[in-house]
């Protein structure tokens, strides 16, 4: 397993509509890997894999690139950085976080904190208070400075290493950097089968902030079948009932039936279910209540396609902890390269 390329992807920095970086990264991966390549309006990257005869059904892959992150959108006067979030953020996980703060000239690093006393001099109503994420604020160590080194619409990342634990991989971006990395390695084993269709792989962008990249890329490429790769929910942890895990680690990839942007075509599920069932890979149908994901954009562009999501549950998600287990990242790409495969 190409753990190095996932560290890279996750480590990259690249929130909605700043995602030059991952795409650059991709761009180099793929080299020789697709027959076109291109990067549309929104700064999606288009990859496409040529079928051996004309009229062939299109699949298209949809990989998001961007993580949550924040934007710039004042600095003050002694030189504190305030932010609007690109993406879901519970301000519980942002207490005293390392951050980087990314600008076109170099990356600079700063802690996150909200406004307000410290322990030592607050009373003991003031520390239940959660803050609002617009309390929260970046100070880069530089004073007034930053105003000589910062701009608004700058974006900023949290700043953390990419780890392996045991049978696990725990990093920031692992939403949806999983995908990019599925999206490349499921080209990169298919070699030369499944050209029996047009394979489309969609780097896309500002996912986080209403699978937008997913829209206008879909709408370019018309698939047949869209498949949506993404993380989804593992709650198979303390503290949760067990009817709302969503999926448990190790136990496969999810074959996602159901979230609040789409409801996956019941063909599709059952054909990937049977082929999973038949090539042995581990798998799990997921559903959730709220939530969304790029394969709603591929099912409703245009006048349509089939969709479903083929995701890898994960704890912790929209944190700097986000964890996989390495068992469910290859079943997930075992089962595209099957499906994709079986199109010769």
């Amino acid at each position: 397993m190409n753990i190095d390329l996932l560290k890279r992807l996750c480590e990259t920095p690249g929130v909605p509509g700043n995602e030059h970086r991952v795409r650059d990264l991709i761009t180099t991966e793929i080299d020789g890997l697709f027959d076109g390549v291109k990067t549309d309006a929104m700064g999606s990257l288009l990859c496409r894999r040529d079928a051996a005869k004309d009229g062939a059904p299109k699949i298209m892959l949809l990989c998001h690139m961007d993580e949550i992150g924040f934007l710039v959108s004042h600095i003050d006067k002694n030189g504190f950085l305030y932010l609007q979030p690109v993406g879901g953020f519970d301000p519980r996980n942002l207490f005293s976080r390392r951050v980087l703060v990314c600008t076109d000239d170099g990356d600079y690093k700063g802690v996150m904190n909200p406004g307000g006393k410290p322990i030592h001099i607050s009373k003991p109503e003031d520390r239940k208070k959660v803050p609002d994420v617009g309390e929260f604020f970046i100070d880069l160590g530089l004073g007034k400075k930053a105003h000589d080194v910062v701009k608004v619409g700058d974006f900023v990342v949290m700043d953390e290493p990419f780890l392996e634990m045991g049978d696990k991989c725990v990093s920031k971006a692992l939403d949806n950097r999983i995908a990019c990395w599925l999206g490349i390695e499921a080209i990169r084993k298919l070699g030369d089968n499944g050209r029996g269709a047009e394979i489309h792989v969609a780097f896309t962008c500002q996912e986080e902030v209403g699978l937008r990249g997913a829209r206008t890329a879909s709408y370019a490429i018309r698939p047949d079948i869209g498949l949506g790769i993404d993380v989804t929910l593992a709650c198979d942890t303390p503290g949760i009932p067990e009817k709302d895990a969503t999926t448990q680690q190790g136990e496969g990839f999810g074959l996602h039936v159901r979230d609040s942007s789409f409801i996956a075509d019941k063909a599709l599920v059952s054909e990937i279910e049977a082929l999973a069932i038949k090539e042995k890979i581990p798998y799990q149908r997921t559903m959730l209540a709220a939530g969304g994901q790029d394969g709603a954009a591929a099912q409703q562009a245009a006048a349509g396609a089939r969709a479903v999501g083929i995701t890898v549950g994960t704890r912790y998600i929209h944190t700097v902890t986000e964890m996989i287990d390495k068992r469910d990242l290859q079943a997930a790409l075992d089962i595209l390269v099957a499906y994709l495969g079986a199109h010769s």
